[in-house]
């Protein structure tokens, strides 16, 4: 019997390796073959890379110098266009800022307000209870600033965006709590603009992107260039930095509880393991007398 049970885990190995290697070769030949006459494209045609970020796995964390880099790359260039409407500057202070720097940064914007005493709405000095406002008066306004297509808020894109991976893949993922597919797919689209092969045209005011999940290219430029935004720390000003940067304080953004939740399961394992010993010795104790 235990010989046919490691019989079969092998095999079950052999197999999930072998898809492995097909899935990485089906990846490799996705683009090529979604360019083809007569081919049905899947997007997107590339998957997003794997990064090791900090805050992956059981006992992730979030490194606070790469959200406070990340903020400034949100500050200084996505704000310009997308939203964070659900996320409020006092929760800043969790960044490892102070009191007073968060007020600070709040009152470099200005929100709508009111209505005051005589009906009207007004603009005020946004205060640390405040909401990241938007760039745009309505989602209009936005469309027409971006050839029709309304830029998506960033509150929860790091948790709503993220490419289904297949078998066997996903099997993994259950063992290696794999939850950074919207991480990864932020950095590989930031970072994944190139020329489109050839023989394939894209449509104007479109930019060719392989890494994106609805078509093979997108209304937004090339956000972010080398040397664009000034680092106080000396981490590397490079687009592969920034697009690092940016992902980590967009997950943290969508699930600024992270650390806690994975503390608090850390600790329901623990408590799991030691109430499954105390049943057994209860068992044990209960029956030790019994004629079985």
């Amino acid at each position: 019997m235990k010989k046919l049970v490691t019989s079969v885990l092998s095999l079950a190995l052999v197999a999930g390796l072998g898809f492995g290697v097909a899935a990485v070769a089906q990846e490799e030949h996705a683009a090529e073959g979604a360019h083809a006459e007569g081919a049905t494209p899947h997007y997107p045609l590339k998957h997003p890379k794997e990064i090791d970020w900090s805050f992956a796995g059981p006992f992730g964390h979030y490194d606070k110098g790469q959200l406070q880099r990340g903020l400034k790359v949100y500050t200084e260039v996505c704000s310009a266009c997308h939203s964070m409407s659900l996320v409020s500057f006092r929760m800043l202070e969790e960044l490892g800022y102070s009191e007073d720097q968060v007020k600070a940064f709040a009152a470099n914007y200005q929100v709508t307000d009111g209505p005051n005493d005589s009906g009207d709405m007004f603009e005020r000095t946004a205060v640390p209870s405040d909401y990241f406002p938007s760039p745009f008066a309505n989602p209009q306004a936005a469309a027409a600033s971006n050839n029709g297509a309304v830029p998506p808020d960033f509150s929860l894109i790091a948790k709503a965006r993220g490419v289904t991976r297949g078998f066997p893949q996903f099997v993994f993922d259950i063992f290696t709590q794999y939850q950074e597919g919207g991480p990864d797919y932020i950095y590989s689209l930031l970072t994944g603009y190139e020329e489109p092969p050839e023989g394939v045209e894209v449509p104007e005011g479109t930019y060719y992107n392989p890494h994106f999940i609805a078509a093979a290219s997108l209304a937004m430029a090339p956000p972010i260039s080398d040397d664009q935004v000034t680092y106080d720390d000396g981490a590397p000003q490079t687009v592969d930095q920034y697009s690092k940067d940016i992902s980590a304080f967009l997950m943290w953004a969508a699930e600024p509880h992270l650390e806690e939740r994975k503390q608090t399961g850390f600790m329901v394992m623990i408590f799991l393991v030691i109430f499954t010993g105390l049943i057994y010795l209860t068992k044990k104790s209960v029956y030790a007398s019994k004629d079985h």
